[in-house]
């Protein structure tokens, strides 16, 4: 029974006010959600226009566990970027192509197609190109940051300027 309502604790929370991402479920411990369940919104402000997120459970801001969901057309890309905590991406849709360093390099990217997963341990520099369109579900560990390699290539910057 104490082992049920740790996990519960673990688990409990939402997506905080002021940011773009879907509301998760409330956690009550066993959690299932469903396809149709899921709401789609407009991609957070860290990404360029044209993505789509969901929260399926967890706080991001927050240090416990989250997962999220990414819908991306074919041709987004996000910049190369670090996180401050380990990236477990699984595609589960379409052709993605991820690699690791300062510049996209399709060269020595990894192409993912659905059923693929690529973990990404923290602060390593990398990027994502979605190749086709594309569903992918990220997790780890929150608190959830990212720093762009490069300033310019942060929306979020290009949103600030008057």
């Amino acid at each position: 029974m104490r082992a049920r309502a740790v996990l519960v604790l673990l688990l409990a929370g939402g997506v905080p006010a002021g940011v773009t991402l879907a509301q998760a479920p409330a956690p009550a411990g066993h959690v299932v959600v469903t396809p149709d369940a899921i709401v789609w919104k407009p991609g957070p402000p860290f990404f360029r226009p044209g993505a789509q997120s969901t929260v399926i459970y967890g706080d991001m801001s927050q240090a416990g566990p989250y997962v999220a969901r990414m819908k991306a057309p074919a041709g987004f890309k996000i910049m190369p970027h670090w996180h401050p905590s380990d990236e477990n991406v699984t595609v589960l849709s379409g052709t993605v192509a991820m690699g690791t360093g300062d510049t996209i390099d399709e060269k020595t990217s990894h192409e993912l197609t659905a059923g693929s997963f690529m973990r990404v341990p923290a602060q390593t520099h990398h990027y994502f190109v979605a190749r086709t369109d594309t569903i992918i579900q990220v997790h780890g560990t929150g608190p959830f940051s990212i720093t762009y390699v490069n300033p310019a290539d942060d929306p979020r910057a290009a949103a600030a300027k008057p």
